[in-house]
């Protein structure tokens, strides 16, 4: 269960979220929920998404608005869940970014053979983990440029990362000041590529502290908090 796809529902009818939900996990997928475009958010900033199931109409935000939204910063598979009839919103939905649409009431065989086209899809195009935009992030002594994916210190030194060091890097750097189980660093860092029993999140962090920190055996960058994770520690700006 661990490798297979987490897809996270967004509808603010609790029986729409509980019904797909029960369906999805039928099927071998594992599942998230949320009711609003917050709670989406919180969501994602806290596991590995693979696909998102998005309603148009919400509360507050509504789906149109997220979907632009999620496509400013992120290559995530959107399915959105469309009145039937709605042909206009459907197709500025498309437009916008959704990779397709399921008209209401739908069947749980016709969603997840959607699914598993839109997923076969992503990974045929090599974007299946959502990506971001190229950004710039400094923090402490050290810039992060996601496009080149280099690491510089401030003298204009430029430190190698692996890629594993470099995804675990970003996931910090996105969520300073929150502490983070391994668990969670290995979800974010690596979805389903991550395995059970795999304990490399120690050893990533040992490598990158050896690089970033002054001294690596009082770190001050990425710290450990006993018994709940990991926490990156500095502030955060972006360009």
């Amino acid at each position: 269960m661990q490798n297979s796809p987490h897809i996270l529902i967004v509808d603010d009818h609790r029986e729409i979220r509980e019904l797909v939900s029960r369906a999805l996990v039928k099927e071998g997928f594992r599942t998230s929920v949320a009711a609003d475009g917050r709670a989406m958010r919180k969501v994602m900033a806290d596991a590995h998404i693979d696909l998102i199931i998005l309603d148009l109409m919400l509360p507050g935000e509504d789906g149109l608005s997220l979907c632009r939204g999620l496509r400013a910063q992120s290559t995530v598979p959107i399915i959105m869940l469309t009145a039937k009839g709605d042909e206009i919103d459907r197709v500025v939905g498309l437009e916008l970014g959704a990779d397709d649409y399921v008209s209401k009431p739908f069947g749980s065989r016709e969603l997840v053979a959607r699914i598993r086209a839109v997923l076969r899809r992503s990974e045929n195009d090599g974007v299946a983990d959502p990506t971001r935009r190229a950004r710039q992030y400094c923090f402490d002594r050290w810039r992060l440029d996601t496009g080149a994916r280099e690491l510089q210190r401030d003298d204009g030194i430029t430190v190698p990362l692996s890629t594993g060091e470099f995804d675990l890097l970003l996931v910090l750097i996105e969520r300073p000041g929150r502490v983070l189980s391994r668990d969670q660093l290995l979800d974010l860092a690596r979805g389903r590529a991550a395995g059970s029993f795999d304990r490399s999140i120690d050893t990533q962090v040992s490598r990158l502290r050896k690089k970033l920190e002054v001294d690596p055996t009082t770190p001050k960058i990425i710290k450990t908090v006993w018994g709940g994770g990991y926490v990156f520690a500095p502030e955060v700006t972006s360009e």
